[in-house]
C-alpha cells in the first residue's frame, strides 16, 4: 500500500492496528498493575518482527536497553525535574530513535556480539528488579473517548512504522506501547519502570530461541516456539514477584518523588 509516497506492507498496517488497539485498551485499565501486566505482552515486537522482515540479532536484544534507558528518563525527566509528561516522552522517545539509528548502523551482527548483548541485558534485569521494590500508586484511567484516544495513537504509531528503516531491530523493541503507557501512567511511574526488568527477563528467553530456531524455521515460525519459552517465563517470574512483594515491607520503600506532571 502506498500512502503519500511511502510504502506500508501488509504487517506494518497489522502492526499499526494491534499496537494501536493494545495501547488504547491500556489507556482505560485503571490500575497499574494491570497495565504492567498489559505493558509486558510482546504482541508489538512479534508484528514488528514481520514488519521489519529482517532475522533477529544483537540489535533486538539490545533494544532491551534503550527500553530500560527510555521508560526511566521519561520518569526521571517528569518527577524530577518537573518537565510536562508529553515533552518528557518526546524527548525519551527521541533519544531512544537517535541511539537506536546510531547503534544498528554500528553493532556489529555477530554471535559474539549477540550472546555478549544477552549477558548485559540479563544482568541489568536481575539487578533492577531486586533493586526496585513495589510501591501503592494510585490509578488512572483515560478521560478521553475512546474514538479520539485511538485516532491519535494510529497517527504516533505510522510515524514509528515509516522509520522502522533505520531503527532495524530496535524498532521490534521501541515502546510502542510504552509511550501510552508512560502518559496514562503518569501518576504510577514508578509500578511502569518496575515492569520492565521483568519485560526484559521474560522476553529475553523468547528472543534467544527466535534466534536459534531461524536458521531452521525462519523467522516468522520461529516465532511460535518463542511465544512459548515466553508465557512459560512470565508464569515463572510473576509467580516468584508475587511472593517476593508479599514478603516485601511496606516501611522499605524509600520517598515517593514528586513534581507529578
Amino acid at each position: 500500500m502506498n500512502v503519500g509516497g511511502i510504502e506500508f506492507n501488509s504487517w506494518d498496517i497489522v502492526l499499526i492496528t494491534v499496537v494501536s488497539a493494545q495501547s488504547t485498551l491500556l489507556a482505560y485499565l485503571h490500575s497499574p498493575r494491570w497495565k504492567a501486566l498489559l505493558l509486558n505482552l510482546p504482541l508489538p515486537f512479534t508484528v514488528a518482527v514481520l514488519s521489519v522482515g529482517q532475522p533477529v540479532d544483537v540489535t533486538n536484544i539490545a533494544g532491551f536497553l534503550l527500553l530500560f534507558i527510555y521508560t526511566h528518563s521519561v520518569r526521571i525527566l517528569n518527577w524530577r525535574f518537573g518537565i510536562p509528561i508529553i515533552a518528557a516522552i518526546v524527548i525519551s522517545a527521541a533519544a531512544y530513535c537517535a541511539l537506536g539509528t546510531v547503534l544498528s548502523a554500528i553493532l556489529p551482527k555477530t554471535a559474539t556480539a549477540f550472546w555478549m548483548v544477552c549477558a548485559i541485558v540479563l544482568a541489568t534485569a536481575v539487578f533492577f528488579n531486586r533493586k526496585l521494590s513495589p510501591r501503592d500508586e494510585p490509578g488512572h484511567r483515560s478521560s478521553l473517548p475512546v474514538g479520539v484516544k485511538f485516532v491519535v495513537i494510529v497517527c504516533v504509531i505510522t510515524v514509528l512504522v515509516v522509520m522502522k528503516k533505520h531503527l532495524q531491530g530496535f524498532m521490534t523493541m521501541f515502546p510502542m506501547v510504552g509511550l501510552t503507557a508512560c502518559y496514562e501512567g503518569r501518576h504510577c511511574l514508578w509500578t511502569i519502570c518496575r515492569q520492565i526488568p521483568i519485560v526484559m527477563m521474560t522476553m529475553l528467553p523468547m528472543v534467544i530461541v527466535i534466534r536459534l530456531a531461524q536458521p531452521y524455521l525462519g523467522y516468522a515460525w520461529s516465532l511460535a516456539p518463542g511465544w512459548l519459552v515466553f508465557l512459560a517465563a512470565l508464569a515463572l517470574i510473576t509467580l516468584a514477584q508475587s511472593k517476593s512483594d508479599v514478603c516485601d515491607d511496606p516501611s522499605d520503600q524509600s520517598e515517593q518523588e514528586t513534581a507529578h506532571a
